[in-house]
């Protein structure tokens, strides 16, 4: 199979010199430098208003790259690299300087006319940039192609994500705009769609007859890390279900679209937002939960709670734990819930999928010593380790009928394969025009609408949070979402995983 043609391109980052060109941005070029996946005739133009020229750009971005990338970055890559960095100095919100940004752009020979445009500041400054881009020309597609990525998050609630909805169009096509959730990139959730739809033994036991319930769970043992600005306003629910787990509860639940072209894939995903049972605001505790961490001991340390933290109110009601009960209203799913949680402070990382079959119709094993028959589980672990994982019960060896937990595990990624970073993903699909793993605005749209009644009532209640300790795994008030006794969240991706 042949790679898809790479065309020429200039790759403009707005906020050049922040932490998410730096940490992410950066590296992931680099990266893809030394695969060999970048065209010749790329080149990466820094927009920062430091009084820089490319000499200091490029001396900074060395030593940025060696930093992060160490012992595996070759000299000889990274100097090629930096040879491809022009700095241009400006500030975001000066008309005059995108005027001058335009001239440099066209006036520079080694700069390719295709242009991509990498949103790397605050979502508030998304529309501002575009409309003085657009003021300049450099919205407009004439004899070249222009793309405009956008980070997360996509406004703060329906209201404000269809107010940048409208400021983007204004200026720039739907098949213009990339909007990048990072955690679609990861190759295990892509895997997620690998499979389902090309294994044929998982797509009989994918519906309500076989399965019981799914659990989507992102928890990390780290906090805010002095983010307090961005979390203040964001919270648990916005920052990762709204976004992140919404989309990996699509690819579970999705049909088998028509093809794997950007738009099968997307209009499937949609259909499975637009079937997202209503949350009324009457139900709203019923089936969502939020809390924050207070003071705990992690890996053996003393830590503080999100009070505590700098630049967190004294009086926040920020949610750092978020979990809720969904259900998805068709011919598939009707009647099976969706369990969705995240937390900050945790006493682990774990990224995962946990797929919880039901019981068999039939009690064979009543007159046996087994107690009880322990369900299977289909796992698809995102962090700490990438893998596709099938729990069976098998019988122990020996005179009496005992059962125990087996697993067919299926690694995802060999010992000498790379690990790639998500962004090295998205990047090189924005530069190839894949729009396959970026959401479209419909996508952002319904999403919203789930989570919306939900921020309403929480915004309201400013009174009181629950709370749960830092290094924990989440508050055990939690567990009232579940719909039986004997559905219990799936805490470690080790065998026989339940508690």
């Amino acid at each position: 199979m042949t790679e898809p043609l790479i065309e020429a391109c200039t790759f403009v980052i707005f906020g050049a010199t922040g932490s998410l060109a730096r940490n992410k941005l950066l590296p992931a070029l680099c990266r893809l430098e030394a695969v060999g996946r970048l065209p010749a005739q790329l080149a990466v133009v820094g927009f920062g208003r430091r009084a820089w020229g490319d000499t200091e750009w490029r001396a900074h971005v060395a030593d940025l790259l060696r930093d992060r990338i160490g012992k595996d970055l070759e000299e000889a890559i990274l100097v090629r690299f930096v040879q491809r960095l022009r700095f241009f100095q400006g500030d975001l919100g000066t008309a005059g300087d995108y005027r001058k940004l335009s001239q440099f752009l066209a006036s520079e020979r080694e700069l390719s006319p295709n242009l991509i445009f990498y949103m790397a500041i605050r979502p508030a400054q998304f529309g501002e940039v575009g409309a003085y881009l657009a003021d300049v020309g450099l919205n407009k597609k004439e004899g070249r192609w222009v793309r405009l990525v956008v980070e997360k998050p996509f406004g703060y609630d329906l209201e404000s994500s269809q107010i940048l909805d409208m400021r983007l169009h204004r200026h720039f096509d739907e098949d213009q705009i990339y909007r990048i959730d990072h955690y679609l990139g990861k190759g295990t959730v892509q895997n997620v769609l690998v499979f389902r739809f090309a294994n044929l033994m998982m797509e009989p036991l994918w519906n309500r007859n076989y399965i019981d319930h799914v659990q989507i769970t992102h928890v990390e043992t780290r906090g805010i890390e002095r983010r307090a600005d961005y979390f203040e306003e964001a919270g648990a629910l916005r920052d990762m279900i709204q976004s992140h787990l919404l989309q990996l509860l699509t690819m579970v639940a999705m049909e088998p679209p028509a093809s794997l072209d950007a738009e099968s894939l997307r209009d499937e995903k949609v259909k499975v937002l637009k079937s997202i049972r209503p949350i009324p605001q009457s139900a709203v505790h019923a089936q969502a939960f939020r809390a924050q961490y207070a003071r705990g001991v992690l890996d053996g340390e003393k830590v503080l709670g999100y009070l505590e933290e700098e630049g967190v109110a004294a009086s926040s009601t920020t949610e750092t734990y978020a979990a809720l009960r969904l259900y998805i209203d068709n011919w598939r799913w009707r009647g099976v819930p969706f369990y969705i949680r995240t937390g900050k402070r945790m006493g682990s990382n774990l990224s995962t999928i946990a797929i919880r079959l039901r019981h068999p119709p039939q009690l064979l094993f009543r007159d046996t010593p087994i107690e009880r028959l322990r369900p299977n589980w289909i796992i698809l672990g995102i962090q700490p380790d990438e893998c596709l994982r099938i729990e069976l019960q098998a019988k122990v060896p020996g005179l009496e009928m005992l059962t125990r937990t087996i697993s067919l595990d299926a690694g995802y990624r060999h010992a000498h394969e790379p690990a790639l970073d998500a962004y090295e993903t998205l990047l090189l699909d924005v530069v190839l025009g894949d729009r396959s793993l970026f959401l479209r605005y419909d996508e952002v749209r319904f999403a919203w609408r789930v989570v919306d009644p939900i921020l309403k009532v929480w915004a309201m209640e400013r009174d009181f949070i629950n709370t749960y300790p830092a290094g924990s795994m989440g508050p055990t008030d939690a567990n009232r979402l579940f719909e039986r006794e004997d559905q219990i969240w799936r805490d470690t991706l080790s065998l026989g995983g339940e508690k």
